[in-house]
């Protein structure tokens, strides 16, 4: 009922004596460059003229049910905001 031991294969031990490569193939330099432009103009985009967003209705009339947007102008931490 116990665990046997595993049979040795002839043909494994000379696999294990093989050693093993793997060759990768060579990356071109120019979809390098290209690659890495496209994702620098990717991360870096900033709209010129980006336009606020007005919240649906009834997220407004939530917000406003539950406190979250009175505002205390004398809040310490708005003054470095409001000045």
């Amino acid at each position: 009922m116990g665990n046997k031991p595993a049979k040795q294969d002839k043909d494994r031990d000379k696999e294990s004596d093989l050693i093993r490569v793997r060759i990768r193939p060579e990356i071109d330099q120019d979809l390098v460059k290209w690659l890495s432009r496209d994702v620098k103009q990717l991360c870096t985009f900033v709209p010129k003229k980006p336009r606020a967003i007005q919240p649906p209705d009834h997220e407004i009339e939530y917000m406003r049910l539950h406190g979250l947007l009175d505002l205390d102008l004398d809040d310490p931490d708005l003054t470095r905001l409001l000045k």
